[in-house]
């Protein structure tokens, strides 16, 4: 029978790629991580790592068996959530970070009450749509839009199915006139978010399973992805938002959806953190508290 031991170390020594980082990080001795990768390869009669002197790599069946292994740690950890039961107090401080727009208008209220339900919790929120280094940067967690691919953090789904879409002021549309093509944006004034540098004006719709790349121009950027909402809200243009960070304006009417037969970029919510160690209870309640808002939200995305 596979160790829960064994697999972690497997999983957390192809990420950082190195035995002794590993045992560093495990707090155990470098021979213990060898042994437990050994044992892996025994029960499972492969060779998982490539081994000398000098580097550490991943076999060709190192490589296809790790997302699967990855998979069962994220299960099980999963299933703690569900049945552990927390501790009568929450204490300590909690450092979150969290992108701009998501943090402002939607999961502010989230941890306001989350810090009212623990009193003697303290929380240190970082709004910023820079991404964070959950290695370097000092939080404990970190909420991020897209698909996770890095097997170096921990990362639990909070809304996987979420997606962008485009939205505009009614009084935008009123003046300037709705797109009914993709072709059309071309000509209509966007709201583009600069990330790095790098300028985000290349948007992609899907429809019916055909998808194209549209290139847009903007007579306003910003890095700051709620300056975006602010502005398309103003009635400056049109903006690809997250589902997630203008359902509200949606529902109030004060954006409307451009172009409605079209699926933006799929945009996945996760929270992350370095490492299992940090799945601390005051963690793993506030998972649960952001996660139910978020899916109470989703379930009125359009299909």
């Amino acid at each position: 029978m596979l160790r829960l031991e064994d697999l972690t170390l497997f999983v957390r020594a192809a990420a950082l790629g190195n035995f002794s980082e590993a045992a560093r990080e495990a707090g155990l001795a470098p021979a213990q991580v060898s042994s437990a990768i050994k044992r892996l390869e025994t029960q499972l009669n492969i060779r998982l790592f490539a081994r000398s002197t000098r580097s550490l790599r991943l076999t060709p069946e190192g490589e296809t068996w790790l997302p699967f292994a990855s998979q069962m740690l994220d299960t099980l950890q999963a299933g703690l959530l569900k049945i552990q039961a927390p501790e009568d107090e929450v204490r300590g401080t909690l450092q979150i970070a969290v992108p701009s727009d998501l943090g402002r208008n939607l999961l502010l209220s989230v941890f306001q009450d989350f810090r009212r339900r623990h009193p003697a919790l303290r929380l240190r929120i970082l709004f910023s749509d820079n991404l964070t280094d959950v290695f370097k940067d000092p939080v404990d967690v970190a909420f991020r839009y897209g698909v996770n691919d890095d097997a170096s953090f921990i990362s639990l789904p909070v809304v996987a199915d979420n997606r962008r879409l485009l939205v505009a002021s009614p009084e935008w549309i009123a003046r300037h006139g709705e797109p009914q093509t993709p072709e059309e944006l071309q000509q209509k004034q966007a709201l583009t978010y600069v990330l790095k540098g790098r300028l985000y004006d290349r948007w992609t719709l899907t429809r019916n399973g055909e998808s194209r790349e549209i290139q847009v121009t903007s007579h306003i950027m910003s890095d700051d992805a709620e300056v975006i909402r602010r502005l398309a809200i103003a009635g400056e243009g049109i903006a690809n938002k997250s589902w997630l960070d203008v359902s509200e304006d949606i529902a109030q009417g004060r954006l409307k959806i451009i172009l409605p037969d079209y699926r933006g970029d799929h945009s996945p919510l996760n929270m992350i953190c370095p490492h299992r160690k940090q799945l601390s209870t005051s963690v793993r309640l506030l998972y649960e508290a952001v996660r139910e808002k978020c899916l109470a939200v989703s379930r009125n995305m359009p299909a």
